[in-house]
């Protein structure tokens, strides 16, 4: 971001430098781009689903062949027919084929597939495949064993889904849809609140144009890449008539389409701007044109941006609805931003009459968008990160630790090309040319010698004419450029300029593969889940002590509870009641009611059985997932005074 405006030509407005205080706070605005940054993502915030837990659990030995298979993830997913595979130690399916059953409950998302009758001992493959509800597809592998453990001919997949070739043609499309975006909406931005005159001017209008190609090109091929990419990885399925078909029928693929239909109608836009509205001369009507074009392109280029907030990340997780709005500033803050700073570096390198004023105007609304990527960055770190540890500690937060880098590196020139543009304001005060004179052509005559019957002969000879007005031509405009490079104020700004323009395309990188990478928050979530799935098993069973005082007559004792083997699966449990005195205690009702919190499981009740006085049991009590369990048990003395204690056990 240029800092403050050159001096492009003499005006009385820009011979003073500019006052400190409007210094400092431009300054204050870049630190607190880069505080924003630092928490907050480049593109919008959400994550990828993550499998939180199976039924059977991965390395799981039952004794049994299970009726179906489950599978729990941390968000809602997409299932296809053949989402969930289930393989014999042969390679042969062992489900029944038929479509993953959604066996959902409150926030617990969860499918399963029914297994066939009579499975022989052996270890099982399950393979599952899905697309999670931020657009990434997701998949992985794990196995279990019926019996005993065996050799088995399935070999896990390594590659994970949307990888591969196909993956690599949708990210380089996903990066080039950003990229044509920010030159499309930045570029016009540019030139409606800017430079108005710069419409037409063939370099920003190739950039326009360009940029509208290249998002127009990018969204056809993510429409098409779609298919494969999370289904087969086979490129020969993008022309998958039946894959589009289905495609379309997806959130991402209506996006899709929805972005192209925007983009027809900002052909539109881009027609008026460069040809009636370029054209235009009454300042009135211009004027009139001026608005109408800003509220129409104001409204394409936030529906393109909310393409992108409601198929993606934050269409998902957690507060959506402020996310989305939020998403769409964000990306129509950086296209501002960066895309005027595209425009302003091709008008510095191939339009010579830009105006100072007109590089002021792009100052203020720089400032704008920075102020806007702050606020929403710092929301953005709080939805996608949630912790330091998150930060430091996953391969989203060490992303998003080089994009602070770059955008620290980016404050650094926009630095440099602030003190270019100070000397630039100086040399103009001081009476020193700062821009070749109006009009070359005026300066430089090229002398032809003549012959009598030369002028006679050029108006015969249209052809010779043409020929030394183009000599004219090429000459004058060498010697535009000779006298613009020979400042070094203006190539000192042109060079700053670029180097940001250069910062900013790795900067748009970063931030393509921050979009399709697991976000801290979850990848932590994730892990903690999985490492409470996989805690060892516990060495032998259980015990518990609870005291308890129900408040009644002889209401006072103590629990004792043994689980045995404390693990998953079938379990017993023995509890004894005993009295303050240590002696067996008799009391007429006595439950239990176990709960995984983290899982939303439960509260799953057992009921003991009464053995003798003060010694109950329950068999063949089913715990379905290893984890922190919270054991709660009520006890009752009398007819009125009972009393419920619960303490937390780890089940492996």
């Amino acid at each position: 971001m240029t800092a403050t405006a050159p001096h492009f030509g003499p005006s009385p407005s820009t011979h003073a430098p500019r006052r400190p205080l409007a210094a400092a706070a431009l300054l204050a605005a870049l630190v607190g781009m880069v505080f924003g940054l630092l928490l907050g993502g480049a593109g919008p915030a959400s994550a990828h689903a993550a499998l939180t837990g199976s039924d059977p659990q991965d390395g799981a030995v039952v004794d049994t062949a299970p009726k179906e298979v489950t599978l729990t993830f941390s968000e809602q997913v997409a299932m296809g027919d053949d989402s969930i595979r289930v393989l014999d130690p042969d390679g042969k399916r062992a489900d029944t084929g038929a479509a993953p059953r959604d066996l959902q409950s409150g926030s617990t998302v969860k499918y399963g597939v029914s297994l066939h009758t009579g499975l022989p001992d052996g270890t099982y493959t399950v393979a599952w495949q899905a697309v999670s509800a931020d657009s990434h597809p997701v998949s992985g592998a794990f196995t279990f064993s019926v019996g005993a453990p065996s050799k088995t001919t399935v070999a896990l997949p390594s590659a994970e889904a949307g990888g591969g070739l196909v993956g690599a043609l949708y990210g380089i499309a996903r990066y080039a849809a950003y990229a044509g975006f920010i030159l499309l909406a930045g570029g016009a931005a540019f030139v409606l609140a800017c430079w108005q005159r710069g419409a037409g001017a063939r370099p920003l209008q190739r950039l326009v144009v360009h940029g509208w190609m290249t998002l127009t090109a990018a969204t056809l091929a993510m429409l098409l890449l779609r298919n494969p990419y999370t289904g087969s990885g086979k490129l020969a399925d993008a022309f998958d008539l039946d894959g589009l078909k289905a495609v379309l029928d997806t959130k991402p693929g209506a996006a899709l389409v929805s972005r192209l239909l925007l983009l027809g109608a900002s052909a539109l836009f881009v027609a008026v701007l460069f040809g009636a509205y370029a054209k235009r001369e009454d300042e009135r009507e211009k004027k009139d044109l001026t608005f109408g074009l800003a509220i129409g392109g104001t409204v394409i280029a936030a529906g393109i941006a909310g393409t992108w907030a409601l198929a993606e990340h934050a269409s998902t997780g957690i507060q959506p609805g402020i996310a989305m709005p939020v998403d769409v500033l964000h990306l129509l803050a950086v296209a501002a931003w960066l895309g005027g700073l595209a425009a302003l570096l091709v008008a510095l390198y191939r339009t010579p009459d830009i105006e100072a004023a007109a590089v002021r105007r792009f100052s203020r609304i720089a400032f704008g968008s920075v102020l806007v990527l702050t606020a929403t960055g710092i929301y953005q770190s709080w939805r996608q990160v949630g912790t330091w540890s998150a930060l430091t500690g996953t391969a989203y937060g060490q992303l998003l630790l080089v994009k602070v880098g770059l955008v620290a590196l980016l404050v650094g020139i926009a630095w440099i090309s602030r003190r270019w543009t100070a000397r630039l304001v100086t040399s103009g005060a001081g009476g020193k040319e700062a821009e070749p004179r109006a009009d070359a052509r005026d300066e430089v005559e090229v002398e032809e010698p003549r012959t009598p019957g030369t002028s006679d002969a050029m108006a015969e000879d249209p052809a010779r004419a043409a020929q030394l007005a183009r000599q004219r031509a090429a000459v004058a405009t060498a010697e535009k450029k000779r006298i613009r490079d020979a400042d070094p104020d203006r190539s000192g700004l042109r060079r700053s300029v670029l180097a940001e323009a250069g910062v900013a395309v790795a900067l748009l990188a970063v931030a393509t593969v921050l979009t399709s990478t697991e976000p801290g928050r979850t990848e932590e979530e994730a892990a903690r889940s999985s490492s409470a799935a996989a805690a060892p098993a516990a060495e032998g069973p259980v015990n518990l002590t609870l005291p308890f005082d129900t408040g009644g007559k002889n209401g006072k004792g103590k629990v004792r509870m043994d689980i045995d083997p404390a693990r998953t699966g079938a379990n017993e449990l023995h509890i004894w009641i005993d009295s303050i005195d240590g002696k067996a205690m008799d009391i007429p009702e006595l439950k239990l009611a176990l709960t995984l919190g983290s899982k939303d499981i439960g509260p799953l009740p057992v009921v003991p059985v009464r053995l003798t006085e003060g010694h109950w049991t329950a068999s063949d009590v089913q715990i379905p997932m290893a984890g922190n369990w919270k054991v709660a048990v009520t006890v009752r003395t009398s007819d009125i005074d009972q009393t419920t204690i619960d303490k937390n056990v780890k089940i492996g």
